[in-house]
């Protein structure tokens, strides 16, 4: 059944005709009994056909954002919009939330053109705020169309008056910017900003841009550009929202009462507000701004309206409809009542109808009702997002929604194009600024002095500055980009600079790389030595596997699927499995683990489950055993909670073979545990183990399966090269339908503490309160039980005595008290679904990682999750730590705040690796660095010592060996984008630096386009400097070490090491063949340098880069060739 058929057969609903048939006819009536998404197919329906535009007024934001998402689903989208209110409370301007103006602007620019009418979503919030008159926003709007004659003058002082702000790259609303002819603004009346591009005084073409990459998406043929209409502080006339639409509308109502009060609430709010206003700054009173009920009670008089309330409050009404529809019952996820349900509808002839998110969950039900025995009379499944199901008597049909079923928590989506910003990103973290630290991987660390202009005989060139000890000076080439990196070290402590030439930097780089080849040289020994041995092979999954990944109550993420199919291919071959699995808290490590667990024991071998501390050990014990209910597996733990006669019985149990899985702490290595038959090893967080622990593990492990378990994130820089020494695998997407925790940043006060205290308990949850001073944090409980008499309060800190802090620890997971006041021990996977509340005090004192990992300590059922950051107030923080809480107030979806959060884990991470002894070296010379020379260490090893192991691996073969990694470029050419081209240093850096890390020639054409695309047509500048990039390509390749342009000649310089394997390769004898049929153009030469003999490729047809490109082509390898062509094709 399509959505169509399903809107087309509630059509037939006779209620709804009547209704239809009302509203042409009289203006009160009243509509009762449209529950759940019935209302928004009554609403749809209704809007269908009748050229009369329909207003929408819910109880609050997240009802109306609801319906506002199942209106889209059944309309087109275009004609349905949201009305919001544009800020959180009155008079406080700065909190406009602009992303809500732009949507707000959007709907009074469609009341306002004469386009088709529109189906308007709202709710009293919203209605509170007047708007601008229609004669001030036509006024106010700037229209412009392609080839209309229009300067820029006149465009840029339009835009002045409008209040615009003059900007090097747009990025929010109400900026614009000027480059050369082209001209980026964004409007209030559109989400995504314009792009308008000038042929003189003509405009030549409109595209809208995103703002984070910068790039075109599509033409438009006409804009018009508005300026914040919202702004409260200019003098206009304003008017109610009710007076600016058209008298036509239709008004459906869903509580009036509560729209008259909220108003009136708000109205008071504002007039206080106003009071308490300094009277300098002459402002509208809230009578010019604001409506208050009696306002909006009055003008609704005026319209037909559609009250879905009961009849006490309306007053005179002409018509009453009743629908009789009821909501969709609970089945608590049992299926076999759900499926009694769907034939017992059948037996009285209703017709049953499924919506689900995706067809996955589609297919979902279908192999659950595939596995139960009870056969399932007639159902369709649709996908279809909605709000709530119903049963609809009327037309016996009846709707169930697929997240009603799962109790899963079911998102709502307002379009918001412009949320991406405000937002520190990756990208200005590794943006260089004057003054940073940055690694140069030959000389060492210094300090960036920005770019420089330097003359080379005659040619300006640009360069980059580095500062060293004494103040040495080094110019660097913008082609050598690539091997200056930000200097990342631990904790921001900056690093030693030494002078320029000093032996102390190569020492250091020699140093660290002998022991990093040591490390990974071991490493690798271990993978080769267990490819080798001989494990259980498995056999493939039976029907009990497929049951038990189908009852997972989460839909499995892409990554989840792949990790679970990784682990399994590895069981399944006779190599013993020795597998990493790295995923962020609440990613779903746990249940690839049960999943392994479980093919273990259905293949009949045991499984040991190793945790780091006591409280993991019993969380672990429940999540299997509550998992693996139904099943016939035996679940058991070892911690120092069991009693000597339980953990006998367990022993006893493991040697018979009666435990299937165990689970325990590092006593399971003991000499005392004997298994009958293990099968699977699991370690969860390997790298809190000590080393007696891991040594004993090796010997255990050496045959049997093993999966690793880690939540500290490994570096995707790293992942590759240690893919040479561990299979890897990683979990990077969240699970779909987690709620999102809402983060608030607020002072200490004890009301806020005491309402989202009493307000957690209510509704039946628990909280924490993290206090990181155990002084006085018996002051802390006291102040919280003062605040909530009837809240039960525990306290737990890391100087407790072991067995009472994990006793506190177990009666909170237990339920036995409310509120854990705690300091950070909770950060180490303490899993209390029930707990939804944290409090951090004094965040302002932790790193990023932390808060991020204590946060998601909550927010893990269905249930909405709240995180209070209690910080001093931001006057007297440090720059660093407020951008820290304000990243991670953005981003309580994770988000980019999560990869900065991962930048500070990753580096943990890489020590946690490699051994704790790594982080000293990756403090002297910056993290990233430090993964170049793992990543060259590991190559070596590949390509020498242990070139038999991977001589079959296609990963590490190779095509042609590379014998020189890096071409030096030395020309007098002018190579670089010119000022008046791309006039932000900051801007010509990062095209610099993307342009170092080009590869190949489709992206260098993206490069190109790019360029094109925001800053015009490229100057003959800029198309030498990426032809010079081509040309170092084909030098890389042939051998050159180092290439001058100079004078109108060419000298390339070949390998220096005359031993070299090179010198019998067969590229050097592509090039000795290329130098004989074009003797008149090349030549090959030998000179004495002060180093020795030097091989000399020699050229006199050198004027143009495009003659040096035209000289080289045909050596280049066959993949840049087509493209080359093209570029020195015209200019000969």
């Amino acid at each position: 059944m399509s959505k169509s058929e399903l809107s087309q057969h509630f059509a037939q609903s006779l209620p709804l005709q009547k209704l239809g048939e009302a509203i042409a006819h009289s203006q009160r009536i009243q509509a009762k009994g449209l529950t759940g998404s019935s209302l928004s197919f009554a609403v749809s329906q209704l809007f269908e056909g009748r050229e009369r535009p329909v207003l929408l007024i819910l109880n609050d934001k997240e009802e109306a954002a609801y319906y506002l998402n199942d209106l889209e689903a059944l309309r087109k989208e275009e004609n349905v919009l949201f009305y919001p209110g544009s800020y959180r409370r009155p008079y406080q301007i700065e909190e406009t939330d602009n992303a809500n103006i732009l949507l707000r602007a959007e709907v009074l620019n469609r009341v306002n053109s004469r386009k088709k009418p529109a189906l308007i979503v709202t709710y009293p919030d919203a209605l509170f705020e007047k708007v601008v008159t229609r004669k001030e926003l036509d006024r106010q709007t700037l229209k412009v169309t392609v080839n209309d004659k229009l300067s820029l003058d006149f465009i840029n002082e339009m835009l002045f008056e409008y209040r615009f702000k003059r900007v090097d790259f747009v990025t929010e609303p109400g900026e614009f910017s000027v480059r050369g002819g082209i001209v980026d603004v964004f409007s209030f009346s559109h989400d995504r900003p314009y792009r308008i591009e000038f042929f003189g005084d003509e405009v030549d073409s409109i595209r809208t841009f995103d703002v984070e990459s910068q790039l075109s998406l599509d033409q438009v043929k006409k804009i018009s550009i508005m300026p914040n209409v919202e702004n409260k502080a200019l003098e206009e006339t304003r008017a109610s929202f009710l007076k600016y639409i058209s008298a036509k509308t239709v008004v459906f109502i869903k509580n009036r009462s509560l729209l008259y009060d909220r108003t009136d609430q708000n109205f008071s709010k504002a007039e206080e507000a106003f009071e308490n206003l300094s009277q300098e700054v002459k402002r509208n009173s809230p009578e010019e701004l604001f409506c208050h009920g009696k306002n909006l009670k009055e003008q609704l008089d005026s319209f037909t309206t559609i009250d879905l309330g009961s009849s006490a409050e309306v007053g005179e009404i002409e018509h009453s409809i009743t629908f009789d529809v009821a909501p969709q019952p609970s089945f608590n996820k049992q299926f076999n009542l759900l499926i009694e349900n769907l034939n017992d509808n059948h037996a009285r002839g209703y017709k049953n109808i499924i919506t689900c998110s995706s067809e996955q969950q589609a297919k979902r039900f279908q192999d659950i009702f595939d596995d139960a025995d009870a056969i399932v009379s007639s159902y369709e499944t649709i996908v279809l997002s909605l709000y709530q199901g119903f049963v609809d008597n009327d037309t016996k049909m009846v709707v169930y929604t697929d997240h009603q079923i799962f109790e899963r928590y079911h998102k709502f989506n307002i379009k918001n194009g412009y949320a991406k910003k405000q937002a520190i990103t990756l990208k200005e973290l590794t943006n260089l600024s004057v003054g940073d630290y940055v690694t140069h991987i030959d000389h060492g660390i210094g300090k960036f002095g920005g770019l420089k202009k330097i003359d080379v005989e005659g040619k300006m060139q640009e360069a980059i500055k580095l500062i060293y000890g004494e103040r040495d000076i080094l110019y660097l080439s913008i082609h050598s980009l690539h091997k200056i990196t930000k200097y990342n070290g631990k904790d921001g402590k900056p690093p030693q600079v030494y002078k320029l030439g000093s032996q102390a930097w190569k020492k250091l780089k020699a140093k660290t790389k002998s022991k990093v080849k040591h490390i990974a040289f071991n490493l690798i020994k271990l993978y080769a030595k267990r490819r080798l041995q001989k494990g259980y092979a498995f056999g493939p999954d039976t029907h009990m596997q497929h049951e038990l990944e189908a009852s997972f109550i989460y839909e499995d993420t892409p990554d989840q699927s792949s990790v679970t199919e990784d682990v399994k291919r590895d069981m399944e071959s006779d190599r013993p499995m020795d597998r990493l699995v790295c995923g962020d808290v609440g990613f779903g490590k746990t249940e690839v683990a049960i999943r392994a667990a479980f093919k273990a024991v259905d293949n009949g071998k045991q499984v040991a489950v190793l945790v780091p501390t006591t409280i993991l050990a019993y969380q672990h014990a429940r999540t299997f055993k509550e998992r693996l209910k139904g099943f016939p597996v035996t679940v058991e733990y070892l911690n120092r909670f069991r009693t000597a006669k339980e953990k006998r019985e367990v022993l006893a149990g493991l040697e018979s073979g009666a435990v299937d899985i165990v689970i325990g702490t590092h006593q399971l290595t003991s000499k005392n545990v004997v298994f009958k038959d293990l099968g699977l090893l699991v370690i969860d967080e390997e790298q809190k183990f000590g080393v007696a622990v891991k040594d004993k593990l090796k010997t255990i492990s050496e045959t049997v399966d093993t999966l690793t378990l880690t939540a500290t994130p490994i570096p995707r820089t790293l992942q590759f090269s240690l893919m040479a020494a561990r299979d890897l695998s990683t979990i990077t997407t969240p699970p779909p339908n987690r709620y999102p925790i809402e983060s608030n940043v607020v002072r200490f006060s004890e009301e806020v503490i005491r309402d989202a205290v009493s307000y957690e308990i209510q509704r039946g949850g628990q909280v924490f309160f993290i206090h990181n001073r155990i002084e006085n944090i018996k002051e802390v409980a006291g102040l919280i039980q003062r605040l909530v008499p009837d809240a039960k309060v525990g306290v737990g800190h890391g100087q407790m005595e072991g067995k009472a802090l994990e006793a506190k620890m177990l009666s909170f997971m237990n339920g036995e008290f409310d509120v854990l006041v705690s300091t950070t021990i909770i950060e180490s996977g303490l899993d209390v679904p029930n707990a939804n509340t944290i409090f951090i005090n004094n965040a302002n004192n932790f790193g990023l990682s932390d808060l991020h990992q204590m946060r998601g300590r909550v927010g893990r059922s269905n249930k909405k999750a709240f995180c209070y950051f209690i910080t001093p107030p931001y006057s007297v923080m440090t720059e660093d730590a407020r951008k820290r809480i304000q990243a991670l107030e953005q981003f309580s979806v994770l988000g980019s705040g999560f990869n900065i959060a991962m930048k500070d884990l990753e580096i943990r991470g890489a020590g946690d690796l490699l051994g704790g002894e790594q982080s000293g070296f990756i403090n002297e010379i910056g993290f990233d660095t430090y993964q170049k020379i793992l990543n060259e260490a590991i190559d070596e090893l590949k390509e020498d010592e242990f070139a038999e192991l991977y001589k079959d691996d296609p990963a590490f073969a190779k095509e042609e060996r590379e014998y020189v990694k890096d071409t030096v470029l030395d020309t007098d050419f002018s190579l670089l984008f010119p000022d008046d081209y791309v006039n932000s240093i900051t801007e010509r850096l990062s095209l610099y630096t993307d342009l170092n890390n080009v590869k190949t020639e489709e992206q260098l054409d993206a490069f190109e386009a790019k360029l094109v695309d925001r800053f015009g047509p490229l100057p003959d500048e800029a198309e030498d400097l990426l032809d010079s990039v081509r040309i170092k390509w084909v030098a890389t390749k042939i051998g050159l070490e180092k290439v001058v342009m100079k004078n109108g000649k060419l000298t390339g310089f070949f390998i220096a090491d005359q031993q070299s394997s090179f010198y019998q390769s067969p590229t050097f004898g592509r090039v000795l063949k290329f130098v004989q049929e074009n003797a008149y153009r090349v030549s090959i030469k030998e000179k004495k340098l002060s180093k020795g003999l030097r091989l000399l490729l020699k050229s006199d047809d050198a004027k143009t880069v495009n003659d040096v490109v035209a000289l080289l082509r045909p050596l280049m390898p066959a993949s840049t060739q087509k493209v080359t062509a093209k570029t020195s094709g015209g200019d000969e």
